[in-house]
C-alpha cells in the first residue's frame, strides 16, 4: 500500500516576515513585503519595486566561511531548512539519514554568484575566480549545501520547472515518501533574482509591474488595473514524513498532501495555452488523483500573479471545473503581499495553505479594488476571513515553460 504524508515543519523566509509566525502574522493583516529596490541603483529601470527579504543575517544560520561560498539563494534555503527541521524537532542522526531527502526548486539560478564570477573573470583573469565557483553557482548548490549541513546521505535532487519549481519539489518528495524510498524528506524551494541582470530581464520581457509610486500596492492579482506581478525572493522548506514515523514520534502534524498531478501547456513559454485549457486539466487532474471531487474543495490558494492574461485564464479554468460553485470557493493569492519569489513561492503557499488549516483563518487578496469582468470571484478582498470549518486547500502554481502543477492539502 501506498504510505500517506504529512507535514510537520515548516521553514520561512518571505518579504513579508521571517519564521512561520511573522509570516502568517503578516498573512492574516494583510501586510506588505513589496517596497523601493535598495539592493542596487534600480532608478532607470522600468520596475523600480520588489519583494527584498531585508532582515535576513546570513550569519545567523551559517559560519563566514560557509557564507562565502554560497550565493544567497543557497543561504535561504539553508536557514529555511533550519527553522523546518527545529519546528519539526526532527533529530537526523546516522541511524536515519540515509531514509531522509532533500529536494529542492530553483528557477532562475544563482545570479549573484554568476554576476560576480562574470565581473572577476574579464576584470582580473581567469586565475582570480574562487576555487568554489562551480560548486556555488551550479543549480544544484542549495539542495548540495543541505544536504552537507546536515549530513544527509538519502536522495539529492533538485527541480527547476520555472515558477512551479518548488511545488513540484514538494510533490515530488510526497511521492519518494509515498513510495517508501525516503521516510523524511526535506523539501521547498529557494530563489534570489533581486540583482541588476534578474531585474533587468524581466523588465526586458515586459511582464512586471511597473507602479511604482506605489510598491505595497503594485501586485494587484485579479484587479482590473493589475499590470504584471513583482519579482521578489525567499525561500520554504517543509518537512514531509510518512503518518506511520510522525505517529510514532509524535510529531505535531500541519496536514497531509492528499495529491498532485502536472501538466504542460505548449503553445506558449510564458502563458501557456491561450484559453487557459492546460490549467483546467491540472485542476482536474489533481483533484481526481486525490481521490476527491470538485464539490471536497474548501479554498483555493491561486497562482494568481497580477498578470493580466494569466489571472484571467486561472478564473476560467476555476469556473470550468467548479461551474457555479466557483464564486462560492474563497480564493486568494499571497503574491498580492508577497510578490513573485519564482520557485520559492510554491512552498511559501504550501506553508501558508496548511496555516490556514490550523488558524481557520483565510487571509485577504489585497490591493483588489477594480473588479474585472473576467476576474469575478471571491478573492477574499482586502481582509482576512474566519471561518467555521475548513478541511481541503487546492494550491495551484504555474511555470514558465509550460508547466502547471496542481497539489492538495488537507486537515488531518
Amino acid at each position: 500500500m501506498k504510505r500517506r504524508v504529512v507535514i510537520t515543519g515548516l521553514g520561512v523566509i518571505a518579504p513579508n516576515g521571517i519564521g512561520k509566525v511573522a509570516f502568517w502574522d503578516a498573512l492574516e493583516n494583510g501586510r506588505s513585503g513589496i517596497g523601493k529596490i535598495t539592493r542596487f541603483d534600480a532608478s532607470t529601470y522600468p520596475s523600480k519595486i520588489a519583494g527584498e527579504v531585508k532582515d535576513f543575517n546570513p550569519f545567523n544560520y551559517l559560519t563566514p566561511k560557509k557564507i562565502k561560498r554560497m550565493g544567497r539563494a543557497s543561504q535561504l534555503a539553508i536557514a529555511a531548512a533550519k527553522m523546518a527541521i527545529q519546528d519539526s524537532k526532527f533529530i537526523i542522526n546516522d541511524q536515519n539519514s540515509n531514509r531522509i531527502g532533500v529536494v529542492i526548486g530553483l528557477a532562475a539560478g544563482h545570479l549573484d554568484v554568476a554576476a560576480n564570477a562574470y565581473e572577476i573573470f574579464y576584470e582580473k583573469g581567469m586565475d582570480r575566480l574562487p576555487p568554489h565557483t562551480v560548486s556555488a553557482y551550479f543549480p544544484n548548490s542549495s539542495t548540495g549545501s543541505i544536504s552537507a549541513e546536515f549530513h544527509i546521505k538519502g536522495p539529492s535532487m533538485t527541480i527547476s520547472t520555472g515558477c512551479s519549481s518548488g511545488v513540484n519539489a514538494v510533490a515530488y518528495a510526497y511521492d519518494m515518501i509515498r513510495n517508501s524510498i525516503c521516510d523524511q524528506v526535506i523539501a521547498g524551494g529557494t530563489e534570489a533574482p533581486i540583482t541588476p541582470f534578474g531585474v533587468g530581464a524581466f523588465c526586458a520581457m515586459g511582464n512586471i509591474s511597473t507602479h511604482n509610486n506605489e510598491p505595497e500596492r503594485a501586485c494587484r492579482p485579479f484587479d482590473l488595473k493589475r499590470n504584471g506581478f513583482v519579482l521578489s525572493e525567499g525561500a520554504a522548506v517543509c518537512i514531509l514524513e510518512s503518518l506511520d514515523k510522525a505517529i510514532e514520534r509524535k510529531a505535531f502534524i500541519y496536514g497531509e498532501i492528499m495529491g498532485s498531478a502536472t501538466t504542460s501547456s505548449t503553445e506558449d513559454m510564458v502563458v501557456g495555452d491561450n484559453d487557459g485549457r492546460g490549467f483546467t486539466n491540472t485542476i482536474m487532474k489533481t483533484i481526481d488523483v486525490s481521490n476527491l471531487e470538485p464539490d471536497d474543495i474548501d479554498c483555493i490558494n491561486a497562482h494568481a500573479c497580477g498578470s493580466k492574461i494569466l489571472d484571467a485564464l486561472e478564473c476560467n479554468a476555476i469556473k470550468r471545473v467548479f461551474k457555479k460553485r466557483a464564486y462560492s470557493i474563497p480564493i486568494i493569492s499571497i503574491k498580492s503581499m508577497i510578490g513573485h519569489p519564482l520557485a520559492a513561492v510554491g512552498p511559501l503557499q504550501v506553508a501558508s495553505s496548511v496555516l490556514i488549516l490550523q488558524n481557520k483563518i483565510i487571509p485577504p487578496t489585497i490591493n483588489y479594488k477594480n473588479i474585472d469582468p473576467e476576474c469575478d470571484l471571491d478573492f477574499v478582498p482586502n481582509k482576512a476571513r474566519k471561518v467555521k470549518t475548513i478541511k481541503t486547500i487546492l494550491v495551484n502554481d504555474f511555470g514558465y515553460g509550460g508547466n502547471n502543477i496542481g497539489l492538495v492539502l488537507q486537515k488531518y
